[in-house]
Order: C-alpha cells, then structure tokens, then sequence
C-alpha cells in the first residue's frame, strides 16, 4: 500500500525536472530516474515536457511522481523506513521549490520553506 503527498502548483507553473534535479544536487541529494512513462530510463536521463509518470530509485527504495492538473502526487511505499521517508520528503520539497507550489499536509498548505521546516529531511537539508 503507498502513501503520497501533493504539491499543488499556481496554474501554468512548469513541472521542470532538471531544476529539481539541480535543487536536490545543491544540497547533496540525488533523484537517478528508473522509469519515464512506464518505460525504463538512463538514471540521467530527461523526461519530455509533457511526461505523466516519473520513478526515481534512491538508495532507500522507489518513489512515484504523477502528474495531476494542479500540480503533481508523490508516492512511495506506506510501510517506508526513515531514509526512504526523508528521500521523499526531500523530493517533494522540491518540487515544491522549483514550481513555486504548496505541499498539502494534514496540517494543512505549506509553502515549500515552512514544509522543508517540519518535515523528516535529510541532514543537509535541515541546515
């Protein structure tokens, strides 16, 4: 069973992969793709603009990114362990960042700041 979180992005906003890429890099993360649109992919590969379904393998496990009309669904396992949930946290912060969006959590709309804040993150990225 999988458990997501939402970045809902402004209308228009892109979904730009390679600066979420860039982001994670700055701060010593990686997201290698496996999967672009149900199809195997080279770990450095670019999706097309219009790509619906991305899986990226970290160290951790798989994490799911689908695209959605207000932004997009990030998915991993429910039964994660802390590294994992932290890869998906750090993941989902930004995309947050590089689209300018909110994370839906059950507390409420975070910007991506106020979530990077409170949520389980790698240690180079609560600095």
């Amino acid at each position: 069973m999988g458990v997501e979180q939402t970045v809902t992005v402004p209308a228009g906003a892109a979904l730009p992969w390679a600066a979420v890429v860039e982001r994670l890099a700055a701060h010593g993360g990686a997201a290698p793709l496996r999967m672009i649109d149900g199809l195997p992919a080279f770990p450095d590969e670019q999706p097309p603009d219009d790509w619906r379904e991305l899986r990226v393998g970290t160290p951790a496990g798989m994490i799911t990114i689908r695209r959605q009309p207000q932004g997009v669904d990030l998915v991993t396992w429910g039964n994660a362990d802390a590294a994992l949930v932290q890869a998906w946290n750090a993941l989902t912060w930004a995309f947050a960042m590089c689209s300018g969006g909110n994370v839906t959590t059950p507390q409420g709309s975070r910007t991506a700041e106020e979530y990077r804040q409170q949520a389980s993150m790698p240690a180079s990225l609560k600095e």
